[in-house]
């Protein structure tokens, strides 16, 4: 449960030091996201989840 909230809380500390050092392009980028159609948001989010498993294997393993 340990390793879970401290990948959590660094999950929010890289999202907040995004916000703060970029709030413009993190507005565009928003903006475009929610242009998008929901398919092309869900295979971006599987991707994004896959790739976050394997770096975890990778590094536990």
């Amino acid at each position: 449960m340990g390793d879970f909230l401290t990948a959590i809380g660094l999950a929010l500390v890289i999202e907040g030091v995004l916000y703060a050092g970029f709030p413009g392009p993190m507005r565009r980028a928003l903006m475009s996201v929610s242009g998008m159609p929901e398919q092309s948001i869900r295979m971006g989010g599987l991707m994004a989840l896959a790739i976050g498993v394997f770096v975890v294997w990778l590094v536990r393993g």
